[in-house]
Order: structure tokens, then sequence, then C-alpha cells
């Protein structure tokens, strides 16, 4: 059973913290102009990565009393532990190895005796030959045709990491496939992904860890009905159902019964394990749908690049450890500065659904108010993030981050060379682009004052509205590229930044109870919206008036 959680509120580190926090008055333009090391020393480095913190709103004081917390909670144990195999993820009594998929096939790591390195490098063997028999065409669908597209059914962990790896990733993807994904249970999704492809050259990948996850299962008979429709209304194929589902249907799954029950062959199931959590599961089998997009070189690359951060955040002291800095000054932000959000804003338009990614990976990792032992928490947990690429954001909301009421740090990511090098006329669109990257970094942190308002000419009534207070915090990172690499670097710093957060708040950043109710409720909703009166008094008066309003408009 794992030691109670360190209560971070009761460490001298807090309380400092809470020193510098009362009164503070952020003056990134003064601590500029009097530390003209300020950019060295807040600058670091882990794998590709280049990290500037020096537009934070710390200072060094503050930067000291962050890692002194990190001690005194624990922090460089609890992430032994996880690298050991221990049971951190207490309420589910389960080991928290995402790490261990991206470990060399020589290294070690072991859970209950075995060591699961072996494990994962068979799975990811098993998945590497299909997606070369896809990429190849020698995987052919029940007619004898190549396959052309590939369409991912998962939900949550199973369909935004490869999709966002998909997305990311689009200069190293086969020329001749085409990956899809669908995952919302409305039937739009299944039905605008799949209205103009052909059934003779479609594979599904059903990834569901436990084959049972409602959207998932409903979204893959639909998909099988299509299939089998088609088919048949075609007069493509003239064998039986089991051949055709057989060789247009592969599972990411352990469980083989129900696997061979839908009609899948096991030996086309790839699996994972229990000690994997959905939104830590990218470099895992339910990667194969990318593993087909990018083929084994690019793949093994993508794990390569999260093993080298993975190996920073455990090697590194904590003063220069880029995931661990990140996430305490997350905590800095949240609980003494009171900031609720946190905006990710990459100057890419390949990471486009990177924040949708984070979203669950952050927001269900440490959305909790009770602690790992079951006692409340003692402070406020999580944050809400968001965000879209730039300069698309620009244009949305970074009015309300410039000089709005709320603080909100943010995230900008940028890359020194592009995926599709244009020029408009003589200018380089990439420096254009990247030009507003570090503008707005430059703007957020030292603002405009009313005196620069009115050197430009501005009529005094209009000063106030033109003054931008500055003092907005950014981490600046940098990359050479967007490569597999690259982007499995960015995956594992947010993952240690989730866990470096958690451990200072001592919830358990692994489960996901609060996803559960919702789920359970709907199932016993289903009577009441079919019409089954006794289901619909058992629910509250609102629901019940909502059903009724549905029943009465839904045309029959």
């Amino acid at each position: 059973m794992s030691q109670p959680p360190v209560d971070a509120t009761t460490t001298g580190a807090w309380g400092k913290l809470a020193g510098y926090a009362e009164g503070f008055q952020p003056d990134l333009r003064g601590w500029f102009g009097d530390d003209a090391d300020r950019v060295d020393r807040m600058t670091f480095t882990a794998g590709e990565l280049l990290v500037d913190l020096s537009k934070g709103l710390i200072t060094p004081g503050i930067l000291d009393a962050l890692v002194s917390l990190a001690d005194e909670v624990g922090l460089s144990e609890r992430r032994d532990a996880m690298f050991r195999g221990e049971r951190i993820n207490v309420t589910e009594n389960r080991a928290v190895l995402h790490t261990a998929l991206r470990l060399p096939a020589d290294a070690t790591s072991m859970v209950d005796g075995r060591n699961v390195v072996e494990d994962v490098h068979a799975a990811l063997e098993h998945m590497y030959s299909f997606a070369s028999q896809v990429r190849s065409g020698e995987w052919k669908g029940v007619t004898g045709r190549r396959i052309r597209t590939v369409v991912n059914i998962g939900i949550g962990g199973s369909d935004l990491g490869p999709h966002m790896a998909y997305e990311a990733l689009a200069p190293y993807r086969h020329g001749d496939l085409e990956c899809r994904f669908i995952s919302n249970i409305d039937p739009t999704d299944a039905a605008l992904k799949l209205a103009d492809l052909d059934p003779t050259t479609t594979l599904f990948i059903v990834s569901s860890k436990t084959f049972g996850t409602l959207e998932t299962l409903t979204n893959a008979r639909l998909c099988r009905a299509w299939l089998l429709d088609n088919l048949r209304a075609r007069r493509m194929f003239h064998g039986t159902d089991e051949e055709a589902v057989a060789r247009h249907f592969v599972a990411v799954s352990t469980a083989v019964d129900k696997v061979a029950e839908f009609g899948i062959d096991p030996a086309n199931a790839f699996g994972f394990w229990d000690w994997v959590g959905g939104r830590y599961s990218v470099d895992s089998t339910i990667g194969t749908s990318l593993a087909i997009a990018i083929g084994h070189d690019r793949f093994a690359e993508f794990l390569g690049g999260m093993h080298l951060m993975d190996e920073h955040f455990r090697t590194t002291p904590i003063e220069r450890n880029v995931p661990a800095l990140m996430g305490l000054l997350n905590i800095w932000y949240v609980n003494f500065l009171d900031a609720g959000t946190h905006a990710v804003l990459p100057y890419s338009q390949l990471l486009h659904r990177f924040p949708a990614y984070l979203q669950q990976l952050t927001m269900e990792s440490n959305g909790k108010s009770v602690r790992w032992d079951g006692s409340p928490v003692t402070s406020h947990t999580g944050e809400v993030y968001f965000g879209e690429p730039g300069t698309n954001g620009q244009h949305a909301f970074y009015q309300l981050i410039h000089q709005g009421t709320h603080l909100v740090p943010a995230d900008f990511i940028a890359f020194a060379n592009p995926a599709y090098p244009l020029k408009d006329g003589d200018t380089d669109v990439h420096e254009l682009f990247l030009a507003n990257f570090f503008a707005q970094t430059q703007a957020l942190a030292f603002g405009k004052t009313p005196d620069e308002v009115r050197a430009e000419g501005t009529p005094e009534k209009m000063v106030a509205a033109r003054v931008f207070p500055g003092n907005r915090p950014t981490t600046s990172i940098m990359a050479p590229s967007l490569t597999p690499s690259v982007l499995g670097q960015l995956i594992a710093l947010y993952e240690h930044i989730t866990f470096t957060q958690g451990v200072v708040w001592g919830i358990d950043s692994f489960d996901q109870w609060g996803v559960e109710l919702g789920k359970q409720l709907a199932q016993q909703i289903i009577p009441a919206i079919s019409g089954d009166a006794e289901a619909s008094a058992d629910q509250d008066a609102s629901s019940r008036a909502l059903i009724s309003y549905y029943r009465q408009q839904r045309k029959q």
C-alpha cells in the first residue's frame, strides 16, 4: 500500500511561497532590465527541446522555493517508485508503466516478477508486422484488393492519441494510405467518415482494452453493418460474413474471447496491459493506425523521443529538470496566483489536435478532489486546458489573455524548420508566422504603457483601451523540426508535468473514476428514452421533462 501523501500546504516551502504571493507585484520589465543573466539562467534543454521560462512570473527566490517544495513532498521518490513499477495507482492497485512502452528491447522493467519489456516488444513486433503487411499491400481485403483507408474506432485515449499524432506527422505518412478516426457515439461521426469509402479497400481497427466500451462497440457494429451491407449491395463478395469481417477488422484489446465473438480473428488482436492508462497509451498498440501510417522506423523514432524525455525526467536534478520545473511553475500559478486555466498554443498547424490531447491527459489525470489515501485535498487541483494553433487563436481568444481580468499562463510551441516551406513572393511565410510567435510572448510579458500609447498619437480618451498591462506569463518551447522523435518528446514532457503536479497535490493521477457515473446513468436512462414509464418515473423532474420533450419532437 502506498504511503500517505505529504500535505504540501504544511511544508516550509509552501509557507515561503505563500509569503512571496502575498502582495505579489510581478515586474517582467524590471526583472529583465535588472538581471542580464535571467534568460540564460531560466532557459533549459531537454532532448531536442529548448524551454525558456524567463517570461514566467518567477524570481530566483520563487524558483528555489518551488524546488524545495518538490523535495519536501518527495517528488523524486515518487518518480522513482513509478519507474520501478510500484503500484502507485492505488485506487486500482496497479503499476504505472507507460514509460516501459518506450524502453529499448534490452532494458528491464519488472512487474510482479516479470520483465514487461519483453512483453512490450513482442506486442510491438506483432503490430509492426501487421502494419508492414498493410503498407506493402500484402494484406488484402476479402475481394483481393489492397487496403487504402484505415478507420480507427475508439474513444478517449484510444482516439485522441493516435488521431493527434497522425495529424502531427502528416509529412511522414504513407502516400497511398489514409487514416480516419471515429469516436463519437453521435451517428453523424460514423456516417460522415464512411460516406465516400470503398468497403473493399477499408480496414477497421477496433480499439478497446476490455472490448466493452459502449461508444466503441456501438460504432464497431455500425461499421460492420456498413461493410457487409455495401459488399452485398454492390455484389462485390459472395462469401460469408465471417470471412469479410476477418479481412476487414482487427482489434486492439486484451479480451480475446469478445474479439472472437465479434468476428475478428484473435490472431489479429493486439494486446496491452492494465498498467497502461488510456490517455498514456498512444505509444502502445493503441497506436496501430499510426504505425500503419508512418511505418516501423518512424514509430520507433517516436518511441525513442519519449524515452529520451523519460530519461531526462528520471535522471536530471530537479533544479534543471524541465518537466518538473514546468509542473512546479504551474503549482505556483494555480495555488498561489489563482490561475484556473492554462493555454497551449502551438505555432504549427500540424499540432492542431495537441491541445485536445492535453485536455484529457491533464484534466482526466489531475481533476481530483481527494488524495491518494482517500482524504480531501488541501488546495486547488488541476487547470482547464485549452488552445488552438497560432495564428488562429490570436484572432479568437488572445484578447482575454492580453487584456482580460483572468491570469492565463500559456505555453507557446514552435519549430525552426517548417514541414512545408512556402514563399509569398520574396517573403518566407514561416518567418512571418514565427514573427507572430515571438511577438505574442513579448507583448504578453512587457505590454504597452500609457505613455507608449500616447507617444503613438492616440487621443487621451482612447489611451486606457489601448494599454497592455503585460506581466502575463508564458513559457516558450522550441525545437528544430516537428519530427516523430520531437513529437514523442513533447508528449512525454506533458506526461511528466502532469505527474509532478499530481505528486504535489497528493492525488492519484492515473485513475479516472469521474468518467464512470455518467456512463452508468446513461444505461439506466435508455429505457426511459424508449418510453418505459417505470424507468421514466425513476428520473429527476428535469430529466423527465427533457426526455418528454425529446419524445414529442423526435420524428417517427
